[in-house]
């Protein structure tokens, strides 16, 4: 329990702890950038990812008998996921395809919506109680939230979905 009132000790556990969460915040977003087919920033990030991994276990490994490393690289992984994401989401990088369902108002919602600058296709479909409107849109991933906003004033009823989409070719893109 020596270890508890030892500076080094604790020193070398929160190293750990950043350079864990260094690690995991450059593997979640490596991870996130090949399933959006960016090579070389995935590159980038992997060197990185992997070089301050090295760097993190060798410490753990060099200092078996102080459980705060082992601490602060658990905590570190954890951390560094979560760091990741938010800075992933913060980025927005990539397109979004939306979905929406709309029994009453899909004309009125797409109409809205190409005012707001973004393209539309709107399909008549058939739903469980009658005619729908299955509206697709296709925008860039910081334009969601404006995009769900105009949906949710025109048609506060509608079904929306997203998923990630990676464009193949041509379409409209909103500047």
């Amino acid at each position: 329990m020596d270890w508890l009132m030892d500076g080094s000790a604790w020193l070398g556990a929160l190293f750990v702890f950043f350079m864990r969460v260094l690690d995991m915040t450059c593997d979640t977003l490596r991870v996130l950038f090949v399933v959006r087919g960016k090579k070389k920033l995935s590159w980038v990030l992997g060197f990185i990812q992997s070089s301050v991994f090295v760097i993190a276990i060798s410490q753990v490994l060099t200092h078996l008998s102080n459980p705060l490393t082992v601490i602060g690289y658990a905590s570190g992984f954890a951390t560094g996921n979560v760091v990741g994401m938010y800075i992933e989401e913060y980025l927005a990088i990539g397109h979004t395809s939306i979905r929406v369902v709309s029994s009453h108002l899909g004309a009125l919602v797409a109409e809205k919506l190409r005012e707001g600058g973004f393209a539309v296709t709107e399909i008549p479909a058939r739903g469980k109680d009658g005619s729908v409107t299955v509206l697709n849109i296709s925008v860039r991933r910081k334009d969601v939230d404006r995009v769900d906003t105009i949906i949710l004033e025109a048609d506060p009823e509608a079904f929306v979905t997203t998923e990630d989409l990676r464009p193949l070719r041509r379409g409209f893109w909103r500047s």
